[in-house]
C-alpha cells in the first residue's frame, strides 16, 4: 500500500499521519501538522529519505569503549538518583552514544516521546531527566526548554477565615485529614513530602521535624508551631504506625479535600464520588492541596514578613526566583502610599 495522508487515531489531535509502505518500507508516523499542504511536503521528503536509505534512521554504533545513553542512565539510577521517567528515555534513546545526544536530539525525543501534551509536560518527561543523565555522566551541556516549560506559575492562596473554614470543616469529616491540611499550611510542603513525614523525622520535645527530599528540595528542619506540634502530638498517641499520615495520594484523599470544602460552603457532597461526578461550581474551585503550600509562602511574606531571600531560606525552594513570585504578598504596603499623593483638594496653581 503507497505512504498516504490520514487522519491521527487518537481524537486529541487534528495532526495528519503518513501510513502505508515504500520500497518495502512501513511507515506510521506523524507529521505534527493538520495542514495538508505541509503534510504533503513531508511525504514527499520521507519518500526521499527511503530512496536514499535513509529511513528508517540506523542506530550509531558506540565506538569501543565510548559510553552510551543506557550506560550512562543504568549509572545514575544505580547512583541512587530518581528513575522516573528512565524508562522510556532508554527505549528510545537506547545505546546511542552521548556524543551524538545534542539539543536537536532531544528535541526530536521530547516530539516523539510526549507529541500532544504541554510544554511543561513535556519538560518534565524529557528535557529534565536527560540533562540530568548527561550532567551526571560529565557532558557538559545547557539544553534549551520548549517555551512555557516552566506551565502556569499559580500563586493562589488562602485568606486566613477559607483556611480556617476548610480545616474546620474537615475535622468534622476526618480529623487526621483536618491535622494534614494544618500541617499544609503551616510548614509548607508539597503532598507527596507530608505524606512521607516518618514518625522519627517527628522531634516534639523540639518543636521541629525533619523534612525528607522531595522536588527540587533539600532535606531540612522545619519549626513546628504549637498548635501543629500539639495536633502531631495527639495523632501519633493515637496510632503506632511508622507513617505520620495514613493516607496515599489519590482520588480518595482529593475527595476529601473537596468534601471539606464544600462542607464550608454550605454545599452537599456525596461522602464517595459517584462514578462522573463533578463538584458543583463555587468560588473555592481552584483550591488543592498545593493551594496550601502557597498559602503558607504568601502569609510567611505578608503576616511573617520574610522576603524571597528569606523563603529561600526555608529550603522550602531553591532559588530567588521562584520565590520572588509571592511578592504579591506585599504590595499592598506599597499601595499604601498612594496616601502621599497630592491632593485634589488644592487649588490649582496655587503658591
Amino acid at each position: 500500500m503507497p505512504l498516504k495522508l490520514v487522519p491521527s487515531r487518537n481524537k486529541k489531535t487534528k495532526n495528519l499521519y503518513i501510513r502505508g509502505s515504500y520500497l518495502g518500507i512501513a511507515v506510521d508516523a506523524s507529521c505534527r501538522t493538520n495542514r495538508r499542504s505541509l503534510a504533503r511536503k513531508i511525504l514527499k521528503r520521507l519518500e526521499g529519505q527511503i530512496e536514499r536509505g535513509e529511513y528508517p534512521p540506523k542506530p550509531v554504533a558506540p565506538r569501543d569503549g565510548e559510553p552510551t545513553f543506557l550506560s550512562a542512565a543504568i549509572a545514575y539510577m544505580e547512583a541512587g538518583k530518581s528513575a522516573r521517567y528512565v524508562a522510556a528515555l532508554i527505549k528510545y534513546f537506547k545505546e546511542t552514544p552521548l556524543s551524538e545526544i545534542d539539543q536537536s536530539a532531544v528535541d526530536e525525543a521530547a516530539i516523539a516521546l510526549k507529541p500532544n501534551v504541554t510544554a511543561g509536560t513535556r519538560n518534565a518527561y524529557v528535557y529534565t531527566p536527560v540533562s540530568a543523565i548527561l550532567h551526571h555522566a560529565g557532558v557538559a551541556i545547557a539544553l534549551r526548554r520548549p517555551k512555557g516549560a516552566k506551565g502556569r506559575v499559580l500563586t493562589d492562596w488562602l485568606t486566613p477565615a477559607d483556611a480556617f473554614g476548610i480545616i474546620a470543616a474537615a475535622e468534622g469529616i476526618d480529623v487526621e485529614f483536618a491535622t494534614l491540611l494544618a500541617f499544609l499550611l503551616y510548614t509548607g510542603p508539597r503532598i507527596g513530602g507530608a505524606l512521607n513525614l516518618q514518625r522519627e523525622d517527628v522531634r516534639l520535645e523540639e518543636s521541629a521535624a525533619w523534612a525528607r527530599p522531595q522536588k527540587g528540595q533539600m532535606p531540612n528542619d522545619i519549626r513546628l508551631s504549637d498548635e501543629i506540634r500539639a495536633r502531631l502530638a495527639a495523632l501519633l498517641d493515637s496510632h503506632e504506625r511508622r507513617r505520620v499520615f495514613r493516607f496515599h495520594q489519590g482520588g480518595y484523599l482529593k475527595h476529601l479535600l473537596v468534601r471539606a470544602k464544600l462542607s464550608y460552603l454550605g454545599l452537599t457532597c456525596p461522602v464517595r464520588r459517584p462514578k462522573g461526578w463533578k463538584q458543583p461550581p463555587n468560588r473555592l474551585q481552584f483550591v488543592t492541596f498545593h493551594t496550601f503550600r502557597h498559602t503558607w509562602a504568601t502569609w510567611m511574606r505578608r503576616y511573617g514578613g520574610l522576603d524571597a531571600i528569606g523563603l529561600v531560606a526555608t529550603k522550602n525552594w531553591r532559588d530567588r526566583r521562584s520565590a520572588e513570585r509571592y511578592a504579591h504578598a506585599v504590595a499592598r504596603e506599597e499601595w499604601d502610599r498612594v496616601e502621599d499623593l497630592p491632593t485634589m483638594g488644592k487649588t490649582r496653581g496655587a503658591g
